[in-house]
């Protein structure tokens, strides 16, 4: 059995772009017929792995890069490696091919990278850099320590956003949280600001700007959903770090924001409604509820749509599937199926209550 925890958020963010397409235009869907704001899962997911560096050690971490060449080498000059700058950057590619990662030859003098992204975590990198400075890489056996290296101690954001090698598939990492796109509850029409820039050396009696141009925005009130898999984080950082995990994930998600055009929109939110629950069936994303747009009204479309929120999570549990065997909210429309606390308490309920059911499996 396995126990989820989902994560259901209404923000409003005033005039922004806060996640952008090709064309620099903000993100939209098609939903219900209407056209929506959209924030990709990607952008909130960096946004979120950005926070986690304020909420997690260095060591609990990881990075996705190609510098994985300049990522070992760091570690094997704490590892106190005196080998100049060549030997051990030669010895790290060693080390990674055995390990299954490939590296570019570097031309130009660049430095190394992989072919591909990968996505590392710190402890993966410790362990290869001290096995390269202490094993003979020409052993048999070193291959499958190496191996074993990238396959153990994965990063609390390798386990919630998971990992893949092209290269090698043994190397993957199933994700146990997965992030929605975010749309707006309401149809929305994107607009244009016309913005001129002053030069400020420019003559007085000398009209005109230095700079012409136009940023497309929108505004809108998001619902924004998450779930995380509590049972398979047990199984890739173990049980003590779970529920703690869970709570950080869920005040990151909560609070973080993606950075599109911030400096132009200073377009920083807190959400209008969090609705939380503990399910052991199946997660359960409650976006039908915005499937006819919400409409336009004199108090906005914040309170509309948790209210709509409210009324289609009652339908699905009445039809589909069974009421949560928890459920917390920052709201005032889930009445007394769901405990209603500010943020700080409300995640530390939610910490105990996972640590509660995971004893219990």
């Amino acid at each position: 059995m396995s126990i989820y925890i989902d994560f259901h958020v209404l923000q409003t963010v005033p005039p922004s772009c806060v996640n952008r397409d090709d064309m620099g235009s903000p993100k939209t869907a098609i939903y219900g017929g209407a056209v929506r704001a959209r924030v990709s899962s990607q952008s909130w997911k960096h946004a979120m792995r950005e926070d986690f560096k304020q909420l997690f050690t260095e060591e609990e971490l990881g990075s996705r890069t190609k510098n994985v060449v300049e990522m070992i080498g760091k570690e094997m000059i704490a590892a106190g490696c005196k080998l100049d700058d060549k030997k051990r950057n030669d010895l790290a590619v060693k080390a990674l091919d055995l390990a299954g990662i490939k590296v570019k030859e570097s031309k130009n003098d660049e430095p190394e990278k992989a072919e591909a992204l990968f996505f590392m975590s710190n402890k993966q990198a410790k362990a290869i850099a001290e096995h390269a400075l202490s094993l003979d890489l020409k052993a048999k056996e070193s291959k499958d320590i190496f191996r074993a290296d990238l396959k153990e101690n994965p990063s609390v954001d390798i386990a919630l956003f998971g990992r893949m090698a092209a290269s090698d598939p043994t190397l993957n990492y199933d994700a146990a949280a997965q992030v929605a796109h975010a749309i707006s509850t309401h149809a929305v029409q994107n607009e244009y600001d016309y913005f001129t820039a002053v030069d400020d050396l420019q003559e007085e009696d000398n009209s005109g700007a230095g700079h012409l141009g136009t940023v497309e925005f929108n505004s809108s009130t998001l619902y924004r959903y998450a779930t995380v898999n509590a049972s398979e984080l047990v199984k890739m950082i173990g049980k003590d770090n779970a529920a703690e995990t869970v709570r950080k994930f869920g005040q990151s998600f909560i609070c973080s924001m993606p950075t599109g055009k911030q400096n132009t929109f200073a377009n920083r939110t807190f959400p209008d409604t969090v609705y939380i629950t503990i399910r052991k069936d199946q997660p359960v994303n409650l976006c039908g509820a915005f499937e006819a747009p919400v409409r336009r009204s004199d108090n906005g479309y914040a309170e509309a749509s948790e209210k709509a929120l409210a009324k289609y999570a009652e339908k699905v549990y009445a039809r589909y599937a069974a009421k949560p065997v928890k459920a917390f909210c920052i709201g005032d429309s889930f009445g007394d199926d769901a405990v209603s606390l500010p943020l700080n308490e409300l995640l530390s309920e939610i910490e105990k209550a996972v640590t509660a059911e995971l004893d219990e499996v």
